[in-house]
Parts: structure tokens; sequence; C-alpha cells
């Protein structure tokens, strides 16, 4: 990574983003010295134009900014760091600097997925995903069917709260068969958003 710190006497733009719901969390400003920092300790340290030194975002409120990738834009002049955030991210106490939540459940599928391939990379003895990935491809799509009729019998009956129970049981099944045969939710999503056109 070879970074134009000149153009801003030294600094860059460092911009914020949550790694997993994808919201821009606040903007700070890097010299080499704070970028190096976060590249060591893997969390996001700036340099402070007010306190006129290296500031470690949560040094005091804990509030860590834990760093999941570090990337530069085309001009290198200007990095995007996503994290996985510790606590509220403004010192106002708010989820981002820009006064947005940031909790979009949506995106809590792709968190799950990645908890799964995690799964499958690890396969940890006792846990019902690595069992579900030992039995293979017959036996995980039979529990996709199995929780589909399972989830229409519960639409049927009328009863909400097993609608749901079981529609959540689709979905993880679903989501550990796509992952064994190496897609994600998203390749659904993009399916889905190409029929919409």
């Amino acid at each position: 990574m070879k970074l134009d710190f000149d153009k801003m006497n030294g600094l860059i733009p460092a911009i914020i983003q949550d790694d997993q719901t994808n919201k821009v969390l606040m903007l700070g400003f890097m010299n080499e010295e704070a970028l190096e920092k976060t590249q060591e300790t893997r969390k996001v340290t700036f340099f402070s134009r007010t306190k006129n030194r290296l500031w470690t975002k949560g040094e005091e409120s804990g509030n860590f900014l834990n760093v999941v990738s570090i990337q530069e834009d085309c001009d290198n002049d200007t990095l995007l760091i996503k994290v996985n955030p510790v606590g509220p991210v403004c010192h106002k106490g708010t989820d981002t600097c820009f006064n947005e939540k940031n909790a979009e459940d949506m995106m809590f599928l792709k968190y799950l997925q990645d908890f799964i391939v995690r799964r499958r990379q690890e396969m940890p003895e006792g846990s019902y995903t690595t069992s579900l990935f030992n039995s293979g491809v017959g036996r995980m799509a039979q529990k996709v069917g199995e929780e589909a009729v399972e989830t229409v019998i519960e639409a049927m009956n009328g009863n909400d709260e097993r609608l749901l129970y079981e529609g959540s049981d689709l979905l993880y099944h679903l989501i550990v068969l796509l992952t064994y045969k190496g897609y994600r939710i998203e390749d659904l999503v993009n399916e889905l958003k190409n029929r919409h056109k």
C-alpha cells in the first residue's frame, strides 16, 4: 500500500465502515504513524487534529473499532477501513457520527453465512452445522425439504409463532446447503434483483 500523504500535509482521510451492516460510521484522519499503529494493533487509531497526537478510538470509552480490512482508493489518498465496532461510535453516544442507527437486521443473514462458512472450514466437533456438512448434500437437501414442509404446515395451521420458527429453520438449512454448494445468500438476492428488472 503506497499512500500519498503529501496532498493534505501528512494526513489522509479514513472512512470507517461497519463490516456487517456497510453503514458509514465516521470519518477521521491518519498520518503514517496512525496507520502503522492501526495495522499493528488492529484497532483504529487516528491523528487527532485537535489534540495534536495519535488517538485510538475507544481509548477512554472502550468503544474500539476492531479492524477487518483496510483498502486505499484509486488515487491512493483515502482509506476505507471496515471494522467491527464495540459499542456506539460517536462521542455523543449514537451508533454513527451521522446520527444514524447502525442496525440493519437483514445484514444478519450475511453474518450468519460468514459464521456457517467458518464452521465449514473449522468443522468443530459437537456442532450441528458440522454434522450437516458431514452428512452430505443429500441429507442437507432433505433437511431443506423437511423444513419447507413444516413451514407450510404451520402457515396452514395459523400458528404465526410456529410459522416464524419453522421459517427460520428453513432459512438456516438453506444457507447451509448454499454454503456447501459454494454459493452465498447474496447469490439469491442477485437472482431476485435480476428477476425484478
